[in-house]
């Protein structure tokens, strides 16, 4: 298969096309992309902009990889990273048949779902694929369901021997696998890794071809679960995650994007709550994310506020909203996160708020509000800005966030 080395960036740098990349039609590509009102990026003077989104940009044959930073560590170690993130945040199980190594070795978030996928197929068909009654009709040789008058007639005038029916088939050939079809054609078209070569083509071998179809958010909509393929839930997400995400290049076929980016401030969220929720196993202490409350209406309507993760821990509060900013060494939140703090200190009746960020090195920076005249609560009030230090070893990273908040707020939440 045809590779062009990849272009690797960090979050918010700006990229400037080369000559060979205006060669590919690269720069048009993304003009393109970007005029479907794409988030990712933007438009700069011979280049694009890229913001908080990170992962995979696969144009054509060109794989654009944007990668997170919060500090001085090197792509490689920000990619691994940014792969073990995802895989906690969605909490991949892969199953497998035998005793087969499910420790994955992708270079990248593309390499990670498309092998991700691929072992969830190879479980399905180890494990045997489910039938589905299906709806079909045509000319068939003997009577069977209900006859079609008006196309029997219309059809088989001189054909006496045949009849146009509609009759239910008990087959392998329905809209989950056609689903899954079509995202294994899909990985066969856009696959970089030599080692999935044979697998894929093991794939397509023995998983039965199926009818084409047209697969949009509504598609997945109408899917419900049951214990008999509850087993396909995986595939079916990571079907959905690359189907949706993938633009087809209408007039000349040629830069197909597939898109796999993911927001950092609500990657980052997900990931500190996953860890929190997971390891915080305290009976008395309850974890809980995006917890609404209404703090205005009007006779037009109501507005909420939901803070990130919310902590309760005999009959305190502790509020946590988490920033995947650098704050370059000022240590000096915005004003307007502060005063969202505040008002969830008011709302939540917090005991504790903080801010977290992403550090190099972990540490608490005590925060008090200023008290307006004869305001006694406000003069109580608290924000500390939390940073939390990165580590190239997830395990030791996951570490720290636990011990962070357990030192710094469950421990003194007195």
């Amino acid at each position: 298969m045809k590779s062009i080395e990849p272009i690797v960036v960090f979050e918010h740098e700006t990229f400037h096309f080369k000559e060979e990349h205006k060669k590919m039609k690269l720069d048009t590509a993304l003009e393109n992309y970007h005029g479907d009102g794409t988030p990712f990026f933007s438009l700069v003077k011979n280049g694009v902009k890229f913001n908080q989104h990170v992962g995979i940009l696969k144009v054509g044959h060109t794989t654009i990889e944007v990668l997170p930073k919060a500090d001085n560590n090197e792509k490689d170690a920000w990619r691994q990273l940014l792969i073990d993130m995802i895989k906690t945040v969605w909490g991949f199980d892969v199953k497998i048949s035998g005793s087969a190594d499910l420790k994955l070795k992708s270079t990248s978030v593309l390499d990670l779902y498309f092998e991700l996928y691929i072992k969830e197929l190879e479980y399905l068909l180890h494990r045997g694929l489910i039938k589905r009654y299906n709806k079909k009709e045509g000319n068939l040789n003997a009577l069977k369901g209900s006859l079609q008058f008006s196309k029997h007639i219309a059809q088989n005038l001189v054909h006496k021997e045949r009849f146009y029916v509609k009759y239910s088939h008990y087959n392998v050939d329905h809209k989950i696998h056609c689903i899954l079809y079509k995202a294994l054609k899909l990985i066969e078209q856009n696959y970089n890794q030599a080692g999935l070569a044979s697998r894929i083509g093991s794939l397509l071998l023995n998983f039965p071809e199926m009818s084409d179809l047209k697969v949009t958010e509504s598609t997945f909509e109408t899917i419900n679960f049951d214990r008999k393929n509850q087993h396909y839930e995986n595939a079916l997400q990571i079907a959905k995650l690359l189907l949706l995400n993938y633009h087809p290049d209408v007039s000349r076929g040629k830069n197909n994007v597939l898109a796999l980016m993911f927001d950092m401030n609500r990657l980052w969220e997900q990931f500190v709550y996953v860890i929190l929720k997971k390891n915080i196993k305290h009976i008395d202490i309850k974890v809980r994310a995006q917890q609404s409350k209404e703090f205005w209406r009007s006779e037009t309507g109501t507005s909420r506020m939901k803070p990130d993760i919310v902590l309760e821990h005999n009959d305190k509060t502790i509020v946590l909203d988490t920033k995947w900013k650098n704050l370059n060494g000022r240590f000096l939140p915005s004003p307007e996160d502060l005063r969202q703090m505040y008002a969830y200190h008011r709302y939540f009746k917090a005991t504790k708020t903080a801010l977290i960020y992403p550090g190099e090195e972990s540490k608490l920076i005590a925060g008090d509000y200023s008290a307006i005249e004869h305001d006694e609560i406000t003069d109580k009030l608290t924000c500390g800005i939390a940073f939390i230090s990165t580590h190239q070893d997830i395990k030791q990273w996951k570490e720290n966030i636990v011990s962070f908040v357990n030192d710094h707020f469950l421990s003194t939440a007195d």
